[in-house]
């Protein structure tokens, strides 16, 4: 099979049953997928060792001759156990197989071959169960070969039951023999200025290093390789939006936005002004917006977002905002109600779209969103269905980003003509992930908060010491309520005993030692009707099994001060704004991540009084769950908690597996530690689309491009 190219199917280049077990253990189709399988780790054979000196536990290889090869029954379990004797002329050793009773064929005595494999012992006798081996015919060959081998690092996959890293080495051996010619996808230049070798080279050094040194170098060109390829690819998909033509949404003197502004009953923030400013510009220009704000918890978004919504409706646009909760997209359309006011809101008609209204409510909202009549529409998936038209959706704008997969966003984008994109995270973004997963978004920060914020302080309840504090926590949240003022309760799940999980907190206390999840929205309900100190506290329950207008009129209610503690699971994260809300219990708080605290922890502090968050956890001192609730606690800072998130957690939980095709799949490169090399490859592949956009000059590049971005990853490209 001469000529393998790194397109070619793997079934074709392997074996069907080959290909197929490779194709149900890591979604495999090509030899450039396998190719990509690159190795965890390298062990070593080990020096030549003599039999007589084998050192238990350590892996060895040694220069031996068969000597006797038996084969029995097993008495205790099934199967068979093959016992093969080597001998290296001054000691013995036991070779075991379990039911591999064809290798009696290969081992027969007088064969010669290198053995390797890690000692173990029996009975105390010491052996190597089902090693490695190749046999020769003359004995100085087979001394020879094992002294190359036993310098030579051995490969160590990612492996299955089915596919373990034996099968994947030999396989891509197998490949690699024949491969034909690869065109570089990386510059001559490029590849020059940062002393990498050439695709072809990082492929049989990172597979089968003849030593040591020969790995860094192929590491190191692989991570650029995919690092260069991933940033063309976004910038491509940045060339594609802004070849495509959009309806320009100026904002007209003396009209919606201009009243609105006049309204206002405070003044914008420097960062809402010039974020507003760019987006502004945005609905002018000649192609669409495509742009990802990012700013703290109450850093006034929603109010960026909305003014841009009144800009698109002068010209008769519709707006569509996608929340990703009942609960929150309600409460947008009233704060929006509320904003606008009594002159505006008529005129625009903010319109809740959602599939838990009741059926008559859904049909006139549904009638007024299709005539038009709506400008401002404001719903969960619902809007995603196909019995959902606009008039004229010019502009879309995506609330929590991360709860939406490409397919979702795209599937509201498409029901209009080219409109302009508008995506809102209040979970700040590093710049390295933004670069690798948004790198085709503009990117605008809003950090100031608008004034009259009063602050929260954060504590730590440290149960696994201090157990005594988790009666101080109750007090606590009464002495509040004392003052009028009103409190949530933040659990991980409905009910503890049922193990009903709603939005459960995104990272599980794996290194607790008891890892059951105590405190339930049921559980607590049930304590705090138990406390004296409760007697007369109003206390009710939210959560994502509850029906819409339920939820609803618990969040009303909530609003209005007729309850005075909220416990709730994470269905509160986001959005839900009660200024005179200003305590904030997370009860095992260590079951969360970083972000999600931060989120969470917004809920309160909003209005003019100041917030209390206490972080409840039984995690251990030093564990890393415990880690991330004391770095919650130390900043309010969610750009620093950002990083701290990524460190603590690695982009592969960060980035989220909402990011469809090539953004979730990174191979070698990491957006911890590879920053700097992300910002080079940006650049240098910035320069090459400048100087060739078509890629006609640089057909290695465009060949990686077509297969690691392939027909599905550019459509998910195409869609965010």
């Amino acid at each position: 099979m001469p000529g393998l190219s790194l397109s070619s199917r793997l079934d074709g280049a392997v074996g069907g049953k080959t290909a197929a077990a490779f194709e149900r253990a890591f979604g495999m189709k090509t030899v450039g997928e396998l190719l990509e399988h690159y190795p965890r780790r390298y062990a070593r054979r080990g020096e030549l060792t003599p039999i007589a000196s084998l050192p238990l536990g350590e892996p060895v290889t040694i220069v031996a001759e068969v000597v006797s090869a038996t084969e029995r029954r097993m008495q205790n379990r099934r199967g068979s156990l093959l016992e093969v004797i080597i001998s290296d002329g001054d000691g013995r050793l036991s070779l075991t197989f379990f039911n591999q009773s064809w290798r009696l064929k290969d081992l027969t005595p007088g064969r010669r071959g290198i053995f390797s494999g890690k000692v173990g012992e029996y009975r105390r006798q010491t052996q190597l169960t089902h090693p490695d081996y190749s046999l020769f015919d003359d004995l100085e060959e087979a001394r020879a070969e094992a002294e190359v081998n036993a310098k030579r690092p051995i490969p160590i996959y990612p492996a299955t039951s089915s596919v373990p890293s034996p099968l994947v080495q030999k396989t891509i051996a197998l490949v690699l023999d024949a491969l034909g010619s690869i065109d570089d996808p990386l510059p001559d230049d490029l590849r020059t200025r940062h002393g990498l070798v050439s695709a072809r080279t990082a492929l049989e050094h990172i597979h089968r290093p003849y030593h040591d040194d020969e790995i860094p170098p192929a590491v190191a060109t692989l991570r650029m390789q995919e690092a260069f390829v991933l940033q063309t690819a976004l910038l491509q998909q940045r060339q594609f939006v802004r070849a495509l033509s959009a309806t320009r949404r100026p904002a007209a003197p003396g009209g919606l936005l201009e009243r609105f502004d006049a309204a206002l009953p405070f003044e914008l923030t420097p960062d809402q002004q010039s974020v507003g400013a760019r987006i502004a510009g945005d609905l002018v220009g000649d192609w669409p917006m495509n742009r990802l704000v990012q700013g703290e918890v109450g850093s006034g978004k929603t109010l960026v977002a909305l003014r841009a919504m009144l800009q698109v409706a002068e010209s008769g646009g519709q707006s569509a905002l996608i929340a990703p909760t009942e609960v929150l997209a309600a409460q947008h359309v009233r704060s929006i109600a509320k904003m606008l006011g009594p002159q505006l809101a008529p005129e625009l008609m903010p319109t809740l779209l959602t599939g838990q209204l009741p059926a008559a409510e859904r049909r006139r909202a549904a009638l007024r969103v299709a005539s038009g009549q709506a400008r401002i529409v404001v719903g969960t998936h619902a809007l995603l269905s196909s019995t959902t038209t606009f008039a004229d959706l010019g502009f879309v704008v995506v609330d929590e980003q991360h709860r939406f997969g490409v397919d979702q966003r795209e599937a509201l984008r498409a029901k209009g003509d080219s409109p302009h994109t508008l995506v809102l995270t209040a979970t700040p973004i590093p710049r390295t992930v933004a670069m690798t997963v948004f790198g085709d978004l503009d990117v605008s920060t809003i950090r100031t908060m608008p004034a009259g914020r009063a602050g929260i302080q954060t504590f730590v309840a440290p149960l696994a010491e201090k157990p005594g504090w988790f009666a101080r926590v109750w007090d606590r949240v009464a002495e509040e309520v004392a003052q009028s003022r009103q409190a949530f309760v933040v659990c991980a799940a409905i009910d503890a005993e049922k193990l009903t999980s709603d939005e459960v907190g995104d990272e599980p206390a794996a290194d607790s030692a008891d890892t059951r999840t105590r405190w339930g929205v049921v559980q607590v309900q049930a304590l705090l009707g138990t406390l004296p100190a409760f007697a007369d506290i109003r206390v009710e329950i939210l959560h994502g099994k509850m029906h819409a207008d339920e939820k609803d009129a618990v969040m009303q209610a909530f609003a209005r001060g007729d309850i005075d503690v909220l416990v709730a699971t994470t269905v509160i994260e986001v959005g839900v704004d009660v200024p005179n809300a200003s305590t904030m219990v997370i009860l095992e708080a260590d079951r969360f991540g970083v972000s999600q605290l931060h989120q969470l922890r917004g809920r309160v502090g909003r209005g003019g009084l100041p917030g209390l968050c206490l972080l409840v956890t039984e995690a251990a001192p030093g564990t890393s769950s415990r880690s991330r609730v004391e770095a919650v606690a130390r900043t309010l800072d969610g750009f620093e908690l950002a990083e701290v998130d990524l460190e603590l957690r690695g982009e592969g939980d960060v980035l989220g597996g909402a990011q469809s095709g090539v953004r979730s799949s990174l191979r070698l490169l990491r957006v911890v530690t590879d920053a700097d090399l992300i910002v080079q490859a940006r650049a240098a592949a910035e320069a090459v689309l400048a100087d060739d956009p078509a890629l006609v000059r640089h057909p290695g590049l465009a060949a990686a491009l077509e297969r690691r971005v392939g027909v599905e990853e550019r459509a998910a490209l195409a869609k965010s």
